[in-house]
Protein backbone atom coordinates (compact mmCIF):
# COMPACT_ATOMS: atom_id res chain seq x y z
CA UNK A 1 0.00 0.00 0.00
CA UNK A 2 2.68 2.19 0.72
CA UNK A 3 4.34 1.85 -2.13
CA UNK A 4 1.21 3.04 -4.20
CA UNK A 5 1.75 6.25 -2.24
CA UNK A 6 5.45 6.65 -3.63
CA UNK A 7 3.76 6.60 -7.27
CA UNK A 8 0.90 8.99 -5.96
CA UNK A 9 3.41 11.23 -4.60
CA UNK A 10 5.41 11.45 -8.18
CA UNK A 11 2.58 13.01 -10.52
CA UNK A 12 1.34 15.21 -7.19
CA UNK A 13 4.89 16.46 -7.20
CA UNK A 14 5.50 17.39 -10.66
CA UNK A 15 2.04 18.95 -10.51
CA UNK A 16 3.18 20.86 -7.34
CA UNK A 17 6.20 22.09 -9.17
CA UNK A 18 5.21 23.25 -12.05
CA UNK A 19 1.67 24.87 -10.78
CA UNK A 20 3.65 26.69 -8.05
CA UNK A 21 6.19 28.11 -9.85
CA UNK A 22 3.27 29.35 -12.66
CA UNK A 23 1.47 30.90 -10.01
CA UNK A 24 4.04 33.50 -8.39
CA UNK A 25 4.81 34.64 -11.86
CA UNK A 26 0.79 35.22 -11.90
CA UNK A 27 0.25 36.24 -8.28
CA UNK A 28 3.15 38.94 -7.96
CA UNK A 29 2.20 41.44 -9.56
CA UNK A 30 5.34 43.78 -8.86
CA UNK A 31 6.66 41.60 -11.34
CA UNK A 32 4.87 42.93 -13.81
CA UNK A 33 5.25 46.79 -12.38
CA UNK A 34 8.94 47.04 -12.50
CA UNK A 35 8.57 45.99 -16.31
CA UNK A 36 6.46 48.69 -17.15
CA UNK A 37 9.17 51.41 -18.09
CA UNK A 38 11.85 49.00 -19.32
CA UNK A 39 9.30 47.23 -21.71
CA UNK A 40 8.18 51.12 -22.60
CA UNK A 41 4.22 50.22 -22.03
CA UNK A 42 3.58 53.91 -21.47
CA UNK A 43 4.98 54.72 -24.52
CA UNK A 44 3.31 52.31 -26.40
CA UNK A 45 -0.19 52.46 -24.49
CA UNK A 46 0.08 56.15 -24.22
CA UNK A 47 -0.80 55.40 -20.19
CA UNK A 48 1.19 56.25 -17.40
CA UNK A 49 3.03 54.20 -14.73
CA UNK A 50 -0.29 54.46 -12.50
CA UNK A 51 -2.66 54.19 -15.04
CA UNK A 52 -1.08 50.58 -16.84
CA UNK A 53 -0.77 49.54 -13.11
CA UNK A 54 -4.72 49.70 -12.77
CA UNK A 55 -5.10 48.44 -16.31
CA UNK A 56 -2.99 44.99 -15.55
CA UNK A 57 -4.67 45.02 -12.07
CA UNK A 58 -8.06 44.86 -13.51
CA UNK A 59 -7.09 42.27 -16.59
CA UNK A 60 -5.63 40.21 -13.36
CA UNK A 61 -8.48 40.44 -11.60
CA UNK A 62 -10.43 39.02 -13.91
CA UNK A 63 -7.89 36.26 -14.84
CA UNK A 64 -7.84 35.32 -11.81
CA UNK A 65 -11.63 35.25 -10.86
CA UNK A 66 -11.73 38.22 -8.30
CA UNK A 67 -14.33 39.97 -10.72
CA UNK A 68 -17.41 39.08 -12.92
CA UNK A 69 -16.33 40.91 -15.81
CA UNK A 70 -13.53 41.83 -17.99
CA UNK A 71 -12.02 45.39 -17.80
CA UNK A 72 -8.53 46.89 -18.37
CA UNK A 73 -8.62 50.20 -16.91
CA UNK A 74 -9.05 53.25 -19.64
CA UNK A 75 -8.52 51.18 -22.51
CA UNK A 76 -10.91 49.78 -24.56
CA UNK A 77 -11.28 46.43 -25.85
CA UNK A 78 -13.26 43.84 -28.45
CA UNK A 79 -15.90 40.85 -27.67
CA UNK A 80 -13.11 38.76 -29.49
CA UNK A 81 -10.55 40.25 -27.07
CA UNK A 82 -12.56 39.76 -23.95
CA UNK A 83 -13.58 36.39 -25.29
CA UNK A 84 -9.35 35.37 -25.43
CA UNK A 85 -8.82 36.51 -21.44
CA UNK A 86 -11.92 34.31 -20.63
CA UNK A 87 -10.07 31.53 -22.05
CA UNK A 88 -6.95 33.10 -19.68
CA UNK A 89 -8.98 32.80 -17.04
CA UNK A 90 -10.63 29.54 -17.10
CA UNK A 91 -6.59 28.09 -17.16
CA UNK A 92 -5.43 30.94 -14.27
CA UNK A 93 -8.12 29.12 -12.25
CA UNK A 94 -7.35 25.85 -13.22
CA UNK A 95 -3.20 26.11 -12.32
CA UNK A 96 -4.64 27.13 -8.85
CA UNK A 97 -7.24 24.60 -8.32
CA UNK A 98 -3.98 22.17 -9.19
CA UNK A 99 -1.53 23.57 -7.37
CA UNK A 100 -4.40 23.54 -3.99
CA UNK A 101 -4.68 19.76 -5.51
CA UNK A 102 -1.39 18.69 -5.38
CA UNK A 103 -0.48 20.27 -2.51
CA UNK A 104 -3.35 18.66 -0.76
CA UNK A 105 -2.12 15.27 -1.81
CA UNK A 106 1.27 15.61 -0.65
CA UNK A 107 -0.17 16.76 2.32
CA UNK A 108 -2.06 13.73 2.97
CA UNK A 109 0.69 11.31 2.23
CA UNK A 110 2.95 13.04 4.87
CA UNK A 111 0.49 13.10 7.30
CA UNK A 112 -0.15 9.79 6.89
CA UNK A 113 3.22 8.70 7.29
CA UNK A 114 3.69 10.76 10.07
CA UNK A 115 1.01 9.22 11.59
CA UNK A 116 2.58 5.51 10.93
CA UNK A 117 6.04 7.19 11.24
CA UNK A 118 7.54 6.27 8.77
CA UNK A 119 8.59 7.67 4.97
CA UNK A 120 7.54 6.61 1.86
CA UNK A 121 9.11 4.14 -0.05
CA UNK A 122 11.80 4.47 -2.57
CA UNK A 123 11.82 3.34 -5.86
CA UNK A 124 14.59 2.08 -7.44
CA UNK A 125 16.55 3.33 -4.95
CA UNK A 126 15.06 6.82 -5.35
CA UNK A 127 12.56 9.03 -3.81
CA UNK A 128 9.45 9.84 -5.26
CA UNK A 129 10.35 13.88 -5.41
CA UNK A 130 13.30 12.53 -7.66
CA UNK A 131 11.11 10.61 -10.54
CA UNK A 132 8.95 13.65 -10.74
CA UNK A 133 11.48 16.08 -10.98
CA UNK A 134 13.65 14.08 -13.51
CA UNK A 135 10.54 14.06 -16.01
CA UNK A 136 9.72 17.78 -15.27
CA UNK A 137 13.12 18.74 -15.35
CA UNK A 138 13.27 16.81 -18.42
CA UNK A 139 10.18 18.60 -20.50
CA UNK A 140 10.93 22.02 -18.84
CA UNK A 141 15.00 21.74 -20.30
CA UNK A 142 13.83 20.42 -24.15
CA UNK A 143 10.74 23.24 -23.78
CA UNK A 144 13.35 26.17 -22.84
CA UNK A 145 16.10 24.84 -25.21
CA UNK A 146 13.24 25.16 -27.89
CA UNK A 147 12.01 28.64 -26.85
CA UNK A 148 15.61 29.78 -26.53
CA UNK A 149 15.98 29.10 -30.69
CA UNK A 150 12.99 30.85 -31.37
CA UNK A 151 10.34 32.08 -29.26
CA UNK A 152 7.80 33.35 -31.87
CA UNK A 153 7.57 29.82 -33.02
CA UNK A 154 7.31 28.90 -29.45
CA UNK A 155 4.89 31.55 -28.39
CA UNK A 156 2.67 30.31 -31.45
CA UNK A 157 2.51 26.67 -30.83
CA UNK A 158 1.54 27.44 -26.88
CA UNK A 159 -1.43 28.87 -27.94
CA UNK A 160 -2.26 26.18 -30.83
CA UNK A 161 -1.58 23.97 -27.87
CA UNK A 162 -3.84 25.56 -25.06
CA UNK A 163 -6.40 27.48 -26.81
CA UNK A 164 -6.83 25.25 -29.66
CA UNK A 165 -9.38 26.16 -33.01
CA UNK A 166 -9.05 29.94 -31.83
CA UNK A 167 -7.36 32.88 -33.53
CA UNK A 168 -9.11 34.84 -30.92
CA UNK A 169 -5.34 36.04 -29.28
CA UNK A 170 -4.20 37.55 -32.23
CA UNK A 171 -4.94 40.95 -31.01
CA UNK A 172 -5.26 44.40 -33.37
CA UNK A 173 -3.72 46.92 -31.33
CA UNK A 174 -6.61 49.36 -33.27
CA UNK A 175 -9.32 47.37 -31.60
CA UNK A 176 -7.62 45.51 -28.78
CA UNK A 177 -5.24 48.07 -27.30
CA UNK A 178 -5.24 46.25 -23.96
CA UNK A 179 -2.66 43.96 -26.20
CA UNK A 180 0.05 46.62 -25.72
CA UNK A 181 -0.27 46.36 -21.95
CA UNK A 182 1.18 42.68 -22.05
CA UNK A 183 3.70 43.05 -24.92
CA UNK A 184 5.83 39.86 -26.16
CA UNK A 185 8.87 40.63 -24.01
CA UNK A 186 6.68 40.64 -21.15
CA UNK A 187 5.68 36.80 -21.91
CA UNK A 188 9.52 35.62 -22.74
CA UNK A 189 10.76 37.49 -19.59
CA UNK A 190 7.40 35.11 -17.47
CA UNK A 191 8.62 32.20 -19.33
CA UNK A 192 12.15 32.72 -18.08
CA UNK A 193 11.18 33.21 -14.15
CA UNK A 194 9.11 30.19 -14.74
CA UNK A 195 11.55 28.16 -15.64
CA UNK A 196 14.18 29.85 -13.37
CA UNK A 197 12.11 28.76 -10.52
CA UNK A 198 11.42 25.47 -11.61
CA UNK A 199 14.23 24.04 -12.78
CA UNK A 200 15.83 24.89 -9.44
CA UNK A 201 13.56 23.39 -7.57
CA UNK A 202 13.69 20.03 -9.61
CA UNK A 203 17.33 20.16 -9.22
CA UNK A 204 17.15 19.72 -5.14
CA UNK A 205 14.73 17.40 -5.43
CA UNK A 206 17.35 15.54 -7.47
CA UNK A 207 20.40 16.26 -5.97
CA UNK A 208 18.27 15.04 -1.97
CA UNK A 209 16.72 11.82 -3.68
CA UNK A 210 19.46 10.38 -5.07
CA UNK A 211 20.20 6.77 -4.29
CA UNK A 212 21.73 6.07 -0.66
CA UNK A 213 25.21 5.68 -0.30
CA UNK A 214 25.69 1.61 1.46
Amino acid sequence: MQKLWSYVAIPATALAVLTGSVAWVVLLRPFYYVQIGPLGVCQASGLTAAQARAAYNDVMDYCLGLRPDFAAGMLPFSAEGASHFADVRVLFILNLAFLALSVAVLSSLRGACLRQKTKLPRLAGRTPGFWAACALGGVILIVTALAATDFDRAFTVFHGIFFPGKENWLFDPATDPVILLLPEEFFRNCAIAIAASLLPLCLVLILTGRRQKK
